[in-house]
């Protein structure tokens, strides 16, 4: 079993910047793959970001290619998601996930709330 807690979002004007934070715990062997989804009021929840742990392979969705980067540091057990040229459209919860096989995630953190602000 893998936890993950969140860490980072908040209000930001449209523009602005935001790093989110994931720290894993527990069998953080078992990770192969870790990622963000997020989730805006009335719409289902959509990949963002993910990274492999060991190899460091990068796979962004086309809405967030060239603003966002995802990045690891796997002594910290820990997974980043730098935000920058935001747009109210990002406005959501985004979640951290973790999986042992490649773009499956069984582990979801808690999520935290971005907010962009026009």
């Amino acid at each position: 079993q893998v936890q993950l807690v969140e860490s980072g979002g908040g209000l930001v004007q449209a523009g602005g910047s935001l790093r989110l934070s994931c720290a894993a715990s527990g069998r953080t062997d078992s990770i192969y793959i870790m990622g963000w989804y997020r989730q805006a009021p009335g719409k289902e929840r959509e990949f963002v970001a993910a990274i492999t742990w060991s190899g460091g392979s990068t796979n962004y969705a086309d809405s967030v290619k060239g603003r966002f980067t995802i990045s690891r540091d796997n002594a910290k057990n820990t997974v980043w998601l730098q935000m920058n040229s935001l747009k109210p459209e990002d406005t959501a919860v985004y979640y951290c996930a973790a999986g042992n096989t490649f773009m499956t995630f069984r582990s979801w953190g808690q999520g935290t709330q971005v907010t962009v602000s026009s």
